[in-house]
């Protein structure tokens, strides 16, 4: 009896641990899955556009700092117009933080919110000038302090201007896009898509790929319709492989 009840014990030991292994193997071939396809996205995204480069048009750093504060809630082209004549004006930090803010507000009165957009330029200009020297500052804590600065305009600069790695902006076509793709659960939270795609995304890939998303967006992954007949990332596509076949 004894005996029998070892050899039942030392059964369901061996059949416990034989599927404990599958589910710890399932697991890492699952990841290993995953992150090959996101590592297959990455590459296809670069070769389709290879100038993963942001939309908005500057030529000094606190350019885009401003230009990244203009294009909320205005679309990029709008900006880019916008832009040439109002650097024109003001063509210095120094000019921007002596600028009268309503006549900064005729320059921008087409991108929409121009009060707000104005006086946050005119005071952000005052600030860098008085703590940092004219220059814009390279750390996540520093730029949050600017007036009008978020979370997703500090992850451009910090990605475009100090080339920091890791970097996530968490546009509308970021946050569409990867949660079709399966890059992230789906979330239109933008802290959350960022903290997700920090986690799947090579760091020295991570901002390029997300100027790439917004090139895509506009061409292909449109808010209105995904084109995944057309697109060179419906092989590792979730959308593409479920809703879209379906």
């Amino acid at each position: 009896m004894l005996i029998e009840t070892v050899q039942l014990s030392t059964y369901y030991a061996k059949n416990i641990l034989a599927f404990f292994i599958f589910l710890c193997y399932s697991f890492f071939e699952v990841n290993f899955m995953e992150n090959a396809s996101v590592i297959a996205i990455v590459n296809a995204l670069k070769e389709l556009y290879p100038d993963g480069v942001c939309s908005l048009q500057y030529k000094k750093d606190y350019e885009l700092l401003f230009a990244v504060r203009l294009s909320a809630q205005c679309t990029d082209e709008r900006v880019n117009m916008i832009t040439p004549a109002l650097f024109e004006r003001f063509p210095t930090l120094e000019s921007f933080a002596e600028a009268d803010v309503e006549e900064v507000g005729e320059y921008i009165h087409s991108c929409g919110f121009f009060r707000a957009k104005s006086r946050d330029m005119v005071l952000c200009a005052q600030m860098l000038l008085s703590e940092y020297d004219g220059k814009v500052p390279g750390t996540m804590e520093d730029l949050l302090r600017l007036p009008g600065v978020g979370r997703k305009t500090a992850n451009l600069i910090l990605g475009d201007v100090h080339n920091t790695p890791g970097v996530v902006v968490a546009d509308t076509h970021c946050i569409r896009i990867s949660g079709r793709m399966g890059l992230t659960d789906g979330t239109k939270d933008p802290a959350k898509v960022e903290q997700q795609l920090r986690k799947v995304l090579p760091p020295e890939e991570s901002n390029n790929f997300c100027h790439r998303l917004v090139l895509h967006g506009r061409a292909v992954c449109t808010a209105r319709k995904a084109k995944c007949g057309e697109c060179v990332c419906a092989p590792w596509c979730k959308y593409a492989n479920t809703e879209f076949k379906a």
